[in-house]
């Protein structure tokens, strides 16, 4: 078929989906301070990727491949830094609450991840402002707050950061996209 721009134009009838059209929400359980700020103050984030493993089963010199477990990857997203550090120290608190710094110890009176597991969700919007899918991460903890990089090169700059969480695993929760991420 020779090249014709109307192909892709039928094609992309609502106009392609934003990158910039998000908003990450979570549930702080050792400092909920900060909770309702989030999602002003997370200026990136992902969807979710995950992985099925393979399984390789040799047989007369040849490679049958099956499909293995799901691995879910590290999801990260970046806070802007108000003065106040809000959100930077709920993020350490909880992360404290699951290993203290200094007694290596849990904070959250019991040794269950029950209690320092949450949930997030990162929600992607149309540019009508309607949600088109909300992923939901199941059990979920930050492993890592980055530092926050400062310079007295650094002019006309906010600071920033970024936490990395694990999780179990995630879900598409609602929009109007379907549910593709389910059971």
């Amino acid at each position: 078929m020779a090249f014709n721009v109307n192909e892709i134009r039928s094609q992309l009838t609502l106009g392609g989906a934003r990158a910039s059209l998000f908003q990450v929400q979570f549930t702080n359980p050792a400092n909920s301070v900060a909770d309702l700020k989030v999602p002003f103050m997370v200026k990136a984030a992902q969807i979710p990727a995950s992985t099925l493993g393979v399984i390789e089963v040799p047989y007369f010199g040849r490679k049958v491949r099956l499909a293995g477990d799901r691995v879910f990857a590290d999801w990260t997203v970046t806070v802007i830094n108000d003065e106040d550090f809000l959100i930077r120290n709920a993020m350490e608190q909880w992360s404290n609450s699951i290993n203290s710094l200094q007694g290596n110890l849990r904070g959250f009176g019991a040794a269950s991840p029950l209690l320092y597991k949450s949930t997030a969700e990162v929600t992607q919007f149309s540019k009508t402002g309607a949600p088109l899918r909300v992923y939901k991460f199941n059990g979920i903890f930050p492993t890592e707050i980055s530092p926050i990089e400062m310079s007295w090169e650094s002019t006309d700059a906010i600071e920033e950061f970024t936490v990395t969480f694990q999780y179990d695993w995630w879900e598409v929760s609602g929009g109007i996209t379907g549910n593709a991420g389910g059971a």
